[in-house]
């Protein structure tokens, strides 16, 4: 069955798919299903539409499927595909190109940049798809002919779905900015490691040098044991213990009870291993101290409020979604880098679409050379400064 997808998606360059996953209670998802349609001129509608189950008693060869994905002549079309990008590509180890995402695609047409998909496919198919198996437990075997059903018109519509986005996004000169914007959902992975748990946790900057050691060594240890246990790392150590105990370096059972928010089965099973993490981590060399976030200055305040109804404006023109365009906390480090003269090249705003779309636009603003007028109907204008 997956040689035969994976033949027609590379004779027809086009594919569609969908997953099913657990999550909870896991180290990383467990992929459950996967949903393929393909173009098939016998098949109803002209689409083949196929549940794989990888969990089942015969599993499907993933192989001929993942060399498609890797294909840059197929194009992938999935629906708010980041998490099904990043399960795919590591549970079938490959890569995954040229992704089309129909919640991005929508985001460029004016359907915000969170729609959801059977809302979608009504809108703009007019399609009523089926509902009632979302919160399905789709690790559990034998799944019911309905959980299948409900599963396989995930993706039965997808691939009409992102040719019908695709062509509206072609009629207004907004397909190759839609496009850009898919290569961020093909980069998705969800790999862990510990030097990215490190990273994230809470008031990192908070720490000296040993507590920075300390806590930098808990984290390699606590994904270890949480990959063993294929449980979440919260579920062995929380992010705030965490911190506690990089603080504090409990030396024995009685200060490490007092550690507040430390799981009671970690405390009683792994105690002597954390105290044993934290001494080996106090002797190893610190981590540099992490960056610190840019002064904002109170001044610029206004000028992010102007960039915003800049942004608010081309949205309504473009029909664009404001959230893919900018936030605010971008805005603000825009007017900040711009104002100081600092390197402003990591700035989204000013590349790619964004850029043209009003990138340029917000830097002239922002520099003075462009100013910003209410017309009659209430609109706004933005024009270049009078020399």
């Amino acid at each position: 069955m997956s040689a035969d997808l994976a033949q027609r998606a590379t004779e027809h360059g086009r594919l569609a798919i969908d997953t099913e996953f657990v999550s909870e209670r896991r180290y990383q998802a467990q992929l459950c299903l996967v949903q393929v349609a393909v173009p098939d001129s016998d098949a109803e509608g002209g689409v083949r539409t196929d549940v794989l189950d990888p969990l089942g008693e015969n599993p499907p060869d993933p192989a001929p499927l993942a060399r498609a994905l890797a294909d840059p002549a197929v194009e992938v079309i999935v629906h708010a595909g980041r998490q099904d990008v990043a399960i795919m590509r590591r549970t079938w180890d490959t890569d995954i190109t040229r992704v089309f995402d129909t919640q991005v695609g929508a985001g460029f047409l004016g359907f915000g940049n969170q729609e959801g998909y059977e809302s979608l496919v009504q809108r703009v198919l007019g399609v009523k798809l089926r509902g009632g198996e979302g919160f399905t437990r789709w690790d559990k075997r034998p799944l019911t002919d309905k959980q299948i059903a409900y599963a396989g018109d995930d993706a039965r519509c997808l691939l009409t779905l992102g040719s019908a986005i695709e062509r509206e996004l072609d009629e207004r000169g907004r397909l190759e900015w839609a496009r850009e914007e898919c290569r961020v959902v093909e980069e998705s992975n969800d790999v862990r490691t510990p030097e990215r748990a490190y990273e994230k946790l809470p008031k990192l900057g908070r720490l000296d040098d040993k507590g920075r050691a300390v806590a930098r060594r808990l984290c390699a240890w606590r994904e270890d044991v949480a990959r063993q246990m294929d449980r979440p790392p919260s579920y062995v150590i929380p992010d705030q213990a965490m911190m506690e105990l990089a603080r504090r370096s409990p030396k024995d059972r009685a200060a490490l009870e007092n550690i507040r928010g430390l799981p009671q089965q970690t405390l009683h099973k792994r105690g002597a291993e954390v105290i044993e993490q934290i001494r080996q981590g106090e002797t190893e060399e610190p981590p540099p101290p992490p960056p610190k976030a840019p002064k904002r200055d109170s001044s610029e305040a206004p000028l992010v409020s102007l960039a915003q109804a800049v942004v608010r404006h081309r949205s309504r023109e473009s029909g664009v979604a404001t959230e893919l365009i900018a936030t605010q906390s971008e805005l603000t480090s825009l007017v900040g880098a711009v104002r100081r003269g600092e390197d402003d090249s990591r700035v989204r705003a000013l590349r790619g679409w964004r850029r043209e779309l009003v990138g340029d636009e917000l830097r002239e603003l922002i520099e003075g050379r462009r100013q910003v007028s209410v017309g009659e109907d209430g609109a706004l204008t933005v024009t270049p400064v009078s020399p």
